[in-house]
């Protein structure tokens, strides 16, 4: 993995080793795996880049790429884009256990997002960015997916979302709070027709959005009403965004 900045000893070592060893109180070594970007500062680790996280144990490996510096940092990222270099128009198994590289456009999948906020408190940072270089953000303290859930993906990870703060994007995601994900082989949403088929990525779309961020990469301004990378209280639903940033962080 490339290492980003200067990092300290233990850092260099976590980003290459994926953990760190650390001695107990009575002189034994034991193994730290972090769990989220959190865990990772607190090894030592203080410039962005990608580092390995173990949200589901020591058997699950997953790199991610950690946002130490933007609003006190320690942010998970589970989204990212900014060249469509990515397709994000894929099924159901895909966006349950991810896609793409941690280094550039990826998505950290359900089921590691759901591992995550099952045990703690999360809040959502969203930052955005047009074709002009304008960037505004959006931020909701409380952030979980199927936090009640016994079977989440039976539960279609639904989103759960409170807590909005304006960062000069508007609110564009509380409309799907409660809904369920979708995708083109596995319609969750409360449409007649399939949400995520009609345009296309997935999202827990309802009836159909507000907020679409997995959707096709288009140019700015375009003729088709809801298309593309979608954050309507911003930009509309004529106009799909350059840039985007989903990442999470333990309150």
């Amino acid at each position: 993995m490339k290492v980003m900045g200067s990092l300290s000893h233990v850092a260099l070592l976590f980003m290459v080793c994926g953990s760190v060893w650390t001695k107990t109180d009575d002189g034994n070594e034991t193994e730290v795996l972090p769990a989220d970007c959190e865990d990772v500062h607190a090894l030592g680790a203080e410039a962005d880049g990608v580092y390995v996280i173990y949200p589901s144990g020591p058997q699950g490996p997953v790199p991610v790429y950690c946002d130490m510096t933007t609003d006190g940092g320690k942010w998970t990222v589970i989204q990212r884009r900014f060249n469509g270099s990515l397709s994000f128009i894929r099924g159901w198994n895909d966006y349950k256990l991810g896609f793409g590289r941690a280094d550039g456009e990826f998505w950290l999948g359900l089921h590691n997002i759901y591992l995550l906020t099952l045990k703690k408190k999360y809040e959502l940072r969203i930052d955005l960015g047009d074709f002009e270089n304008n960037t505004v953000f959006a931020k909701y303290s409380d952030f979980a997916l199927s936090p009640n859930a016994i079977n989440p993906e039976e539960d279609g990870y639904s989103l759960h979302v409170e807590g909005f703060s304006n960062g000069g994007a508007g609110d564009s995601l509380s409309y799907h709070n409660g809904m369920k994900f979708s995708t083109f082989d596995h319609d969750r949403d409360v449409h007649l027709q399939n949400c995520a088929f009609l345009y296309s990525g997935g999202f827990w779309f309802k009836a159909c959005h507000l907020a679409n961020l997995n959707g096709p990469y288009l140019p700015a301004v375009h003729r088709f009403a809801g298309s593309g990378i979608m954050w309507s209280e911003w930009k509309g639903l004529y106009s799909s965004l350059k840039a985007t940033e989903m990442k999470i962080r333990r309150v």
